[in-house]
């Protein structure tokens, strides 16, 4: 039994071999991308059984893109190749202080090939976790369909849902976002949200008045991500505001509330105490800004436990 499966749209990324307006940069270099594909990355390193659902380019780059899922030890059974639709890419910019940019090109994303009927019940019905963002939907119409269909199986055969907005305005309004996401909420078990993307969905940005709403919807396990502040979560009638983890330097932003997510899905897996896990998902946090990628900077478990101090490694 898988304990995480996600669906997503998996891109290559091209990365700016220089900081400072995109423009200005005159090289880049190939890596790979997607919010709920980091999100698997993040937790198979952590040494989660993790599976992928998506649809890939039959192109260099989606080959490409299997052969790295594959090597990061991720069951790549539900990742299928698509003619004529190909893979899509973003391109980053960095400035000095690590802040992002992300320019995508993926109007023909070749998840809109999916229908409903090309989710594998029997994937579902083998998982613990189903992990979904609010990017999915974004795609358009046709992944909509495909994503609500994914919820419909996971309840269906008792799986746990776990949600992270991650809207991105760049693929839809605030209303629109505004609208699918909510619709969602009393499906969800686990919430992983920043404090910005729930002011957009339920018009609340205080942690305390997140939590109220979202106890009413049903939902028994919620986080929200705050950055540098930290992070603040709520399970079993106890909520705990997490001090940040002071990050050694921060140089890319991208992939870190990815890493949180990995870090809160493992404590949860693990029925860890809510304060254990939040300090584990706050110090993953900290550890990917320092490395430039979206998803070269996740820890491997002994890299954490380093990190926290309950391992000495030694170098030489």
């Amino acid at each position: 039994m898988k304990d995480i499966i996600t669906l997503g749209e998996a891109m290559i990324v091209f990365n700016p071999e220089s900081t400072g307006p995109m423009k200005f940069v005159n090289g880049f270099h190939k890596t790979i991308g997607g919010a709920e594909l980091n999100l698997a990355i993040g937790c198979s390193r952590l040494g989660l059984d993790t599976g992928y659902i998506t649809r890939l380019g039959n192109d260099e780059f989606g080959k490409s893109i299997r052969n790295f899922v594959r090597g990061e030890g991720i069951d790549t059974s539900e990742i299928d190749f698509i003619n004529h639709y190909p893979t899509s890419i973003n391109f980053k910019e960095i400035m000095e202080d690590g802040s992002v940019k992300t320019f995508y090109y993926r109007d023909k994303s070749p998840t809109l090939s999916m229908t409903p009927d090309d989710l594998n019940e029997s994937y579902f019905k083998n998982a613990k976790i189903l992990h979904l963002t609010g990017i999915f939907p974004a795609i358009g119409d046709a992944a909509l369909k495909v994503w609500k269909q994914a919820i419909h199986l996971a309840k269906k055969h008792g799986v746990k849902i776990s949600f992270d907005p991650n809207i991105r305005l760049k693929m839809w309004s605030k209303e629109q976002a505004r609208k699918v996401l909510l619709e969602i909420l009393p499906d969800v078990d686990i919430l992983l949200a920043g404090d910005e993307e729930m002011d957009i969905i339920i018009g609340k940005r205080d942690p305390v008045a997140i939590i109220e709403a979202c106890k009413k919807m049903g939902i028994s396990y919620v986080t929200i991500k705050q950055g540098e502040n930290g992070s603040v979560g709520y399970s079993l009638g106890e909520t705990i505001k997490a001090a940040p983890v002071k990050a050694s330097k921060v140089v890319d932003t991208v992939g870190a509330g990815d890493g949180f997510n990995a870090g809160v899905l493992y404590g949860y897996l693990h029925e860890w105490s809510l304060k254990r896990t939040l300090n584990f998902a706050n110090t993953i946090g900290s550890m990917v800004v320092g490395i430039t990628g979206d998803n070269e900077g996740l820890p491997y478990y002994e890299d954490v436990q380093e990190r926290l101090g309950e391992v000495e490694r030694i170098e030489r």
